[in-house]
């Protein structure tokens, strides 16, 4: 059971996750309308040319395979789906089943952020030390 994928770029996709759960309906008509040194809650709009959404898919897409298998069965453990030491199953199932875009599959996870923190911490990393790395 080795994770195949750098514990440093799961905190990457990890921070701009939660970048990206932050965001919230669009309150103003256009991006320019809110400004964020009137109003800071401005840039938690979600609006469709966000480049949110766009920089993390960009990552996870950039990954290689290995990687983005590992990522997906990481994002599994963490929310239960396998157990730690079925690790190398979820790897293989991540990749048996793969059949559209990971990151659109991980971004449609809810809980993302929290799942693969969640996923880390089960396999024995400190995510907490790992984000301030990052940072």
């Amino acid at each position: 059971m080795a994770l195949e994928i750098a514990p440093e770029k799961v905190a990457h996709v990890i921070i701009k996750a939660r970048e990206f759960d932050a965001k919230v309906g669009a309150w103003n008509s256009s991006p320019s309308e809110g400004d964020a040194d009137e109003d800071p809650s401005s840039i938690l709009e979600d609006f469709s040319n966000d480049p949110t959404a766009a920089e993390i898919a960009g990552f996870i897409d950039a990954l290689n395979d290995d990687e983005q298998v590992n990522l997906v069965a990481l994002a599994w453990v963490g929310r239960g789906t396998f157990e730690p030491e079925e690790f190398d199953e979820a790897v293989d199932t991540a990749r048996s089943e793969q059949i559209t875009s990971t990151a659109i599959y991980l971004l449609g996870l809810p809980l993302l952020a929290d799942y693969l923190e969640e996923g880390l911490e089960k396999l024995g990393y400190s995510p907490g030390d790992i984000e301030e790395d990052v940072l």
